[in-house]
């Protein structure tokens, strides 16, 4: 087939999906899969080769992504029931005072959204938010918008969180650099669009506690886990992740420090050290029996599959538009634009986000769609992971109506639908604007 009736099986295949997904409301698993078909046969691929498309696209995502967000899952779910989102928030609204308090939520909301995902941890912590407006008398946008910005930052840019380790596995990108340039384009952004943008948004819009919701403080007498041992828990796998892509970098091939700190910041070892370490420390020794650990671990993996599921989809879609042919047309279409790969990456990413408005859909479609292209231009390494957040920062901006994210916080802080694209919509907004800004600037001394 020509080429460009292959961008025209491309095009079409992603309107079906978005239609799929919009309008007939068909899954976002199922919708993948059925587009992957449509666009490999529509390609002229013989039907046995689409079959092991789909096999190898889902199989090559799911060995890597199933491990990592199942364990990450795990690993969430026991800081979830033992109170150990309590604790740092509690402690940091402590140590920082009620007078910048915003401060000690966007922190809280940076570090929580790690292991926990973010609707998990919103609802969590949304309990000190209103006990904090409640005492003060200040708008519940003033304390809501930092934790906000901190869970939604860290959900989107920082692995272990679902969104940035599908892309970082679709692109080939490695974990380390992503948590590095995550965490670079994170703090700004956090900053920014929490406590300096939830200052300003909490004078124009006043709203107080729900009349619906039950309201109850948090128990501040009850035993929670020390703060220094979940921070701990939180950080060594990040930090075991990042001496693996440092000694690569530092160290000589064939070292045997560089070997065995490859081996032990894999994700898998580090995931697999820090969820046997939360089972222990989080549980046996807080008084859960055995029994008590394996049904709290099986029970993160209810939400964890159907995300598991949507990103080896997306592994598919990519697959397909590979072996299709019709990757290297859009590859060597989009290597012929003006514009660079990662501008690319963050435009492609930030049309989808807001068509359909499922930010893991948008961040796997922006990252089947731009791969074909990265292998073109020979993008590898660090740059790799500045794609990842550019990608992620595309995904988050202009969050509206069609995003679930949209309606949590709608109903928790009692917003109209014009007040919530005053206040989330333009957090999500500066988040990505500012995140896609800094991984740009980093890009024109490294790409």
């Amino acid at each position: 087939m020509s080429g460009s009736t292959l961008i025209l099986i491309a095009l079409a295949g992603i309107f079906l999906l978005l239609f799929l997904v919009i309008r007939t409301k068909l899954h976002a698993f199922v919708s993948l899969l059925l587009v992957s078909l449509i666009v490999g046969v529509a390609a002229g691929m013989p039907l046995g080769d689409v079959i092991a498309s789909i096999q190898n696209g889902m199989g090559g995502t799911l060995g890597f992504v199933a491990v990592v967000v199942g364990l990450g899952a795990m690993f969430g779910k026991m800081l979830e029931v033992s109170g150990g989102a309590e604790r740092l928030a509690q402690t940091l609204v402590s140590k920082f005072g009620e007078d910048k308090a915003q401060w000690a939520l966007g922190i809280t909301g940076f570090i929580v959204a790690v292991p926990v995902f973010f609707d998990v941890g919103f609802i969590i912590l949304v309990p000190i938010v209103y006990g904090l407006a409640k005492k003060t008398g200040r708008s519940l946008l003033y304390y809501g918008i930092p934790l906000l910005a901190g869970l939604a930052v860290t959900h989107s840019f920082i692995p272990p969180t679902p969104g940035p380790i599908a892309v970082a596995n679709l692109i080939g990108a490695d974990l380390g650099w992503v948590i590095l340039f995550g965490v670079l384009a994170g703090i700004p952004s956090m900053i920014l669009a929490g406590p300096v943008f939830g200052k300003y948004i909490a004078k124009k819009i006043h709203v107080t506690i729900p009349d619906y919701m039950e309201f109850e403080e948090i128990d501040t007498s009850k035993e929670l886990p020390s703060f220094k041992m979940i921070l701990s828990l939180i950080l060594i796998p990040l930090v075991l992740i990042l001496a693996n892509t440092l000694s690569a970098v530092l160290l000589d091939e064939g070292n045997a420090v560089r070997d065995f700190l490859t081996f032990l910041g894999h994700p898998f070892v580090a995931l697999t050290i820090a969820t046997l370490l939360t089972f222990v420390f989080l549980g046996t020794r807080r008084g859960y029996s055995r029994d008590e650990v394996q049904e709290i671990a099986t029970k993160a993996l209810e939400p964890a599959g159907i995300i598991i599921l949507v990103t080896g989809a997306g592994g598919v879609f990519k697959q397909v538009l590979i072996d299709s042919g019709v990757g290297d047309v859009l590859g060597e279409m989009m290597a012929g634009s003006p514009l660079p790969a990662i501008v690319l990456a963050f435009l492609i990413a930030t049309v989808v986000r807001v068509a359909q408005g499922s930010a893991t859909v948008s961040m796997v479609t922006a990252a089947g769609l731009i791969t074909p292209l990265l292998e073109i231009q020979n993008i590898t390494g660090a740059a790799l992971g500045l794609i990842v957040i550019a990608i992620a920062s595309g995904a988050t901006v202009l969050s509206h109506v069609n995003d679930s994210g949209f309606w949590l916080v709608n109903r928790y802080f009692g917003l109209d639908v014009k007040d919530t694209l005053k206040s989330w919509t333009i957090m999500e907004t500066i988040i990505g604007l500012t995140g896609f800004a800094v991984v740009f600037l980093i890009s024109l001394f490294i790409i």
